[in-house]
């Protein structure tokens, strides 16, 4: 059965008219009034029920806009086990598209992007709003894709240093190549299944200093094996052991 975020999903027996890129998609696909449809709210804190998922009966087609009659509602979810939010510097290109959806499948938290000193994309002020929204969007369609019911939040683009002033969970992972990094699987039984935070670092990794300031902010260095990873392919391994292997 398709699947559509829908934020406004709320209760039972509602009607309402669907977000204009679900809207969109159910036009794509030619589904017609009385098609069945599922809608997740993204367990947005105000939704009654919060999160789980809704059927959904579609009841009219105009031309662009889709109405809808919520029907039952399910507290299905579909979480990983273990909470990892991930914070890195961004890849160039559009790997951080790539990256975005991918780390969405996996059961992401929340995406931090970070400007470091080696940072090649660089972003600010109106891009780097629109890049925000866009990536979002990427997190959303990926949800609809794999069947999660809670949308990761992709967090406001903020340097390295002002985001180690932050609130953090008292996990604190940091991917990295320095000979004294402990392997990955025995910080995962360290723990113990509490939420973690995840930090990369961008092409080229964090400098020394960077390391160094995130060692004294009590991150613990890691290493996933001996092969160098591309920056956006070792953040995606280290969450996949993270969130399945939990």
């Amino acid at each position: 059965m398709p699947r559509f975020f829908c934020p406004s999903a709320r209760r039972t027996g509602e009607t309402l008219d669907l977000p204009t890129n679900a809207a969109r998609h159910v036009q794509v696909l030619r589904l017609q009034p009385g098609d069945q449809i599922t809608l997740f709210n993204g367990g947005i804190a105000d939704a009654l029920p919060f999160g789980g998922e809704f059927e959904a009966t579609i009841t009219r087609m105009g031309r662009s806009e889709v109405q809808v009659q919520v029907g039952p509602h399910s507290p299905r979810e579909r979480e990983a086990p273990r909470e990892v939010h991930l914070a890195l510097g961004m890849p160039a290109n559009e790997r951080m598209d790539w990256l975005v959806e991918k780390a969405t499948e996996l059961g992401v938290a929340s995406i931090q992007p970070l400007v470091t000193e080696r940072s090649v994309l660089k972003l600010k002020g109106e891009r780097a709003d629109k890049k925000l929204v866009h990536w979002q969007s990427i997190a959303v369609a990926a949800c609809e894709q794999c069947g999660r019911n809670r949308v990761p939040v992709v967090h406001a683009l903020v340097s390295l240093a002002d985001w180690e002033k932050t609130t953090l969970p008292d996990s604190r992972l940091l991917l990295s190549l320095q000979p004294h990094s402990q392997p990955l699987q025995l910080a995962m039984a360290a723990t113990a299944n509490r939420p973690v935070i995840l930090l990369s670092g961008p092409e080229g990794g964090l400098t020394p200093t960077e390391e160094a300031i995130a060692s004294n902010s009590a991150f613990v260095s890691v290493s996933l094996g001996q092969r160098t990873l591309r920056a956006e392919t070792a953040p995606l391994a280290a969450l996949a052991a993270l969130t399945l292997l939990a």
